[in-house]
């Protein structure tokens, strides 16, 4: 799969925005970026588009700006120009994506039919768009598209929203859900920022899901251990469960049978999409992990890993749920 999409893969929403004036596309950059989502959409539907994507592109330069809407090879160029890193089309046009491929641009033509996908798979593409999502069979549909093309993923846009946004990133078939719930017309034409900063940071929190796991305590041996696991269980009534090197009382509590990493024990965040959540935490908010912390299953997915810093004496580690 292309880079860009491998970002858009990892950031996992694709805000698709409409912009009639050129002069809201900075503080639409900065809203979005603030709220979790340095990725847009803008749809060449208004004159402003191509203004708008250089305006981002020149103030963000590590915003994923892509073009939308795209219908000729006119339209190509005048997105491309302005900067932008991907396109995206209604529907899918062999002229359009057969010039976006010459040009070395990824291009996403939107598709509703098993016809289409291999029409796109005719042209060399290994993602398409699926429009209007909802309203041409919405997950269901996608599902059994994917079975026969067994390589294609898709990238979903119209009616996805935050009810339905988890079901349809939860399919590994879909790198990413394009929507504009967190970027509605009428907030961007009243410029109301930070409605929209705070739309956008409800999208990322409902995508991740964080939660508390687990909390882990550091015991001096085994011993101690027992009976510290012992006492939880005694107390609530949680199921002790011994393992290789800890005491489970519970899924709530764990205690290591020898000190692990944390001064006090460690505390376990889960989260709906690992990968995504340390794109997020890293590009967005700074945390920085420890790579050597990873923990992998058998075929090679990531299933834990810990951040550098401790908090409050405990070491943290996110957790795929």
């Amino acid at each position: 799969m292309n880079a860009v999409l491998e970002q858009i893969s990892k950031i996992g929403i694709v805000p698709v925005v409409k912009i009639d004036r050129a002069e809201d596309a900075l503080p639409l950059a900065k809203a979005l970026c603030a709220g979790g989502l340095p990725c847009a959409e803008v749809t060449f539907r208004t004159d402003a588009a191509a203004q708008a994507i250089k305006i981002m592109v020149d103030n963000f330069p590590d915003m994923c700006v892509g073009a939308g809407t795209v219908l000729n090879t006119a339209q190509v160029d005048a997105a491309v120009d302005a900067g932008a890193k991907f396109i995206v089309s209604p529907g899918l046009n062999p002229n359009t994506v057969k010039y976006c491929i010459e040009k070395g641009v990824p291009v996403t033509p939107g598709t509703s039919s098993p016809s289409d996908i291999e029409m796109a798979i005719e042209l060399g593409l290994d993602v398409v768009k699926f429009f209007p999502a909802e309203q041409s069979g919405g997950l269901a549909k996608i599902k059994a598209m994917a079975a026969p093309y067994v390589n294609m993923k898709f990238m979903p846009t119209g009616g996805i929203n935050a009810k339905n946004l988890t079901s349809y990133l939860d399919f590994p078939k879909i790198i990413a859900c394009g929507g504009s719930w967190m970027v509605p017309g009428d907030l961007i034409n009243a410029g109301e920022w930070d409605k929209i900063e705070q739309l956008t940071r409800e999208a990322v929190q409902t995508m991740l899901g964080f939660e508390l796991g687990h909390v882990g305590i550091n015991a001096e041996n085994e011993e101690e251990a027992k009976k510290a696991a012992a006492r939880f269980s005694f107390i609530f009534g949680l199921p002790a469960k011994d393992g290789n090197s800890s005491i489970f009382a519970g899924s709530a509590v764990e205690v290591m049978k020898s000190p692990y990493l944390g001064k006090n024990g460690h505390i376990a965040i889960r989260t709906n999409y690992i990968e995504r959540a340390i794109n997020y935490l890293e590009s967005v908010l700074g945390v920085e992990f420890n790579a050597e912390s990873e923990k992998r299953d058998a075929k090679g997915a990531l299933k834990a890993i810990y951040l550098k810093e401790e908090i409050g004496g405990f070491a943290v580690h996110l957790v795929q749920k």
